[in-house]
C-alpha cells in the first residue's frame, strides 16, 4: 500500500505533536473561506487526499453529502477511522495519491493539504486528481509560499534549494490557478508552539528560530492551488 510513498517526517512520526499543529494552523478560518469562494461542497463528495489522522473530515462533513479521507501510512489510517467512527458520511481508505481508491469521475471537491506528493516530479498523483474528479470538479492543494512571511523565511531556511518560484512556475504549466492567502501559525502555550516547531525544522534550525521569536504565533503565507475540471 505504502509503495513509493515518501515518509512524511512530521505527522508520521509525531502525530500528537502533528495534531496541536493543526489547531493551531489558519484559526481564522481563511483557508477554507478562500476554497468555498471557489467551490462549495455542500452536498458533494469531498475526497481528502493524505488525510492523515482526519482532522478536517469532520469539518468537511459538516454539509458535504459524503466525504472519503485517504492516507497511505497504516497508524494514520487508524487514527483517522477512530476520529469518525460516530460519522456516517465519512469513509478513510488506505491508498497513495498515484491510485486513489475511488471511482472515475466521482469527487466535486478534492483537498491535499502540505501534501508534496504532488507537485513537481510527481505527475502520476495529478493525473490520478484528473481521474476521479467529476466536470465541473475542483481539486485544491494547500501549499507553503515561501517567497514572503516569517514562515516563509524559516521554511527557505530549513530548505535554502528549495525555488518557490520554479514550484509556482510548474503548477501554472499544469493549468492550475493560484490564490496567494495570509494566515497564521497561533498556539495556545509556547510549549505548543515549541513543540511544532521541532517537528517542522531539524534541531538546529528550530533551537535558532525558537531563540530569536517569542511569543506563541507567526505570521505564514501560503498558495492555494487550485483547478477546475473541464
Amino acid at each position: 500500500m505504502t509503495d513509493g510513498v515518501v515518509p512524511s517526517p512530521n505527522i508520521w512520526r509525531h502525530p500528537a505533536a502533528y495534531e496541536i499543529e493543526n489547531r493551531a494552523v489558519d484559526p481564522d478560518g481563511v483557508i477554507e473561506a478562500a476554497m468555498r469562494r471557489i467551490r462549495d461542497w455542500r452536498g458533494g463528495l469531498v475526497l481528502d487526499v493524505g488525510c492523515g489522522t482526519g482532522y478536517h473530515l469532520p469539518r468537511f462533513a459538516a454539509d458535504a453529502a459524503r466525504v472519503v479521507g485517504v492516507e497511505p501510512h497504516p497508524p494514520l489510517v487508524e487514527l483517522a477511522r477512530r476520529r469518525t467512527a460516530g460519522l456516517p458520511k465519512v469513509e478513510v481508505r488506505a491508498g497513495t495519491a498515484q491510485r486513489l481508491p475511488v471511482a472515475d469521475a466521482s469527487g466535486d471537491v478534492a483537498h491535499a493539504r502540505w501534501a508534496y506528493f504532488l507537485g513537481p516530479g510527481c505527475d502520476p498523483g495529478l493525473a490520478e486528481l484528473g481521474r476521479v474528479v467529476r466536470r465541473g470538479g475542483v481539486a485544491f492543494v494547500v501549499d507553503n509560499d515561501a517567497t514572503r512571511s516569517t514562515f516563509g523565511a524559516w521554511f527557505r531556511r530549513e530548505l535554502p534549494r528549495y525555488d518557490p518560484v520554479a514550484v509556482e512556475r510548474f503548477w501554472a504549466r499544469q493549468g492550475w490557478s493560484r490564490t496567494p492567502l495570509d494566515i497564521r501559525w497561533a498556539c495556545e502555550s509556547r510549549e505548543d508552539f515549541e513543540a511544532i516547531v521541532r517537528i517542522e525544522f531539524s534541531a538546529r534550525v528550530a533551537d535558532a528560530l525558537l531563540a530569536s521569536h517569542p511569543g506563541m504565533e507567526v505570521d505564514y503565507a501560503v498558495n492555494l492551488f487550485w483547478r477546475t475540471y473541464p
